[in-house]
């Protein structure tokens, strides 16, 4: 692509637009990740961005690449109020029309019609055969979502996996009817195997919908890390440990 057409396209008026749909689909990216995609001269996507941030529908954040080890970068993801500004002109319908199956048939219609949906977008994946498949299991799970539209990954997290969402074409219904999460996380507990716990949602105001898989062994260190210690309690405890499955 030339630099002539990369000036060019920096300039269209409906550029910001596109960082911010970017931004949603891939989940944080740094200046120079938006150029490469979209064919952007530095500063020209340097000035969308500073609207952008000053717009209060992106902010900025430090992210480190997977496999390094240097300084985080300064990369962009977008705000509550970028995603309400983005947000699919359906919301609204699918609020009315969720309401008035909870007046009909009560929180349990909408329960089993969360559980269909989501079953219609990850229920293909093959469960996991044991612990030594969760995580083909998870990554299964990641690109069906990803597939529907939610931008979603697998990252390392220690003694688990985390299935993380960085876009959700529903967020805003979400978070009116806190069903639709929870049946996502039950199916994706079924799929893995093992009890999953989330961390965080898009619905509930976070950047992303953080779902921890654990794997492997947990110490009761690790679980003691987790609660405070009685007033006066020795800082010690014992290290047995325990295979989660």
């Amino acid at each position: 692509m030339s630099v002539q057409h990369a000036v060019d396209s920096s300039t269209r008026p409906d550029t910001r637009s596109t960082i911010r749909e970017l931004l949603l689909e891939r989940g944080a990216l740094t200046a120079a990740d938006i150029g490469r995609e979209l064919g952007l001269t530095a500063a020209g996507v340097r000035r969308h961005l500073d609207h952008l941030v000053e717009a209060g529908e992106v902010e900025a954040t430090r992210t480190r690449p997977a496999g390094t080890r240097g300084r985080p970068a300064r990369a962009f993801q977008v705000t509550a109020t970028g995603r309400n500004t983005a947000r699919h002109g359906y919301d609204h319908l699918a609020v009315e029309a969720l309401t008035a199956l909870r007046r009909i048939g009560g929180s349990a219609a909408v329960t089993e019609f969360a559980r269909e949906r989501v079953r219609s977008v990850i229920g293909h994946v093959r469960p996991a055969e044991g612990p030594h498949d969760v995580e083909r299991a998870a990554t299964d799970i990641a690109v069906a979502l990803s597939e529907a539209g939610y931008a979603s990954s697998v990252e390392d997290a220690g003694r688990g996996l985390q299935i993380c969402q960085h876009h959700c074409p529903v967020w805003n219904v979400a978070s009116r009817f806190p069903e639709l999460c929870e049946a996502e996380q039950e199916v994706v507990s079924e799929i893995v195997g093992t009890h999953v716990q989330r961390l965080a949602t898009i619905a509930g105001g976070n950047c992303a919908c953080t779902t921890n898989i654990p794997t492997g062994t947990v110490t009761a260190e690790d679980l003691a890390a987790t609660i405070p210690a009685p007033a006066g309690a020795s800082a010690s405890a014992p290290t047995a440990e325990r295979t989660v499955r």
